[in-house]
């Protein structure tokens, strides 16, 4: 069998199994089994498959019409333009998440001083690690309540290069802060909650739902459930003018500004809209 036939068997495959971007998802596919990139299957597209190459296709192309998600299956996604370790105990990184990685470096390009960050519910380490290689005399503690997850976080850490700059401490939320003397000397909480209602679950798609840890995704019945808990513990670590810089679901923003100026800790938020306009990243400093 060619490559060209290959791609084509398996996009049809993939479009009759209900995957949007069939096609694509089977040459990303092809390409990493191989070992090559896209661009080499279009130029080499009459090459055979050897039997070894094509048996793991086949065998990918079966996991993903059973719906699991293609970066678990190829084991890595690109966030802030680096490469991640992903696994099944992760939630995999979205682009809309790097909306906290630009908000955080627009507060702390203003300021000519080394951070001190916290990561709550890092999962992968994505944010932790691109803030970690953006700023590179900052200081990251980043905390999860899964083990599993720490392990790919540092692991993300170890690749690229900032081992020595990232603390990762197992637990929820806050707790494992709770013997660190660092109340009041942080400058940038950020954080990516779970913030899905666990009434939505059967609305999500497979990959999302049959997948992705439910950990990382279930705050809830109202999904601000877990937001409210850092809403109110993070001012006792923050410095004055120090920021929270949190990820929110759909329809969340007016729930969440709510509870900052309830606590009367915070100067008035700022929300943040992704790229398909949707209100996506909440920011708020302490007065």
């Amino acid at each position: 069998m060619t490559i060209i036939e290959a791609i084509n068997n398996a996009a049809n495959l993939l479009s009759t199994a209900g995957i949007t971007n069939a096609r694509f998802d089977a040459e990303v596919l092809l390409a990493h089994f191989i070992r090559k990139d896209r661009a080499w299957l279009i130029t080499h597209r009459d090459d055979t498959l050897n039997d070894e190459d094509r048996r793991d296709f086949d065998e990918a192309i079966q996991r993903r019409t059973r719906r699991k998600p293609l970066q678990y299956i190829i084991g890595n996604q690109e966030f802030w333009g680096l490469e991640f370790r992903v696994t099944p105990d992760v939630l995999i990184p979205r682009p809309e998440t790097e909306f906290i990685i630009e908000a955080t470096l627009a507060i702390m390009q203003k300021r000519n001083q080394p951070a001190r960050i916290i990561d709550l519910c890092t999962g992968s380490g994505c944010i932790a690690v691109s803030l970690a290689k953006e700023l590179t005399s900052a200081h990251v503690i980043a905390t999860d309540a899964s083990k599993k997850a720490l392990a790919v976080a540092r692991e993300n850490a170890r690749n690229h290069g900032v081992t020595d700059r990232i603390r990762y401490l197992e637990g929820d939320l806050f707790e494992p802060l709770e013997e660190l003397d660092i109340r009041g000397q942080i400058d940038i909480i950020v954080t990516n909650p779970p913030y899905v209602r666990s009434g939505d679950l059967t609305a999500l798609q497979p990959e999302v739902r049959d997948h992705e840890p439910a950990l990382a995704l279930f705050a809830g019945s109202e999904g601000t459930e877990i937001a409210a808990k850092i809403i109110s513990n993070a001012p006792e670590y923050l410095k004055k003018n120090g920021a929270l810089i949190m990820e929110m679901g759909l329809g969340q923003a007016e729930a969440l500004k709510l509870m900052f100026e309830a606590t009367n800790e915070y100067a008035k938020p700022e929300i943040l809209k992704d790229l398909a306009g949707i209100d996506r990243v909440i920011v708020a400093k302490k007065l």
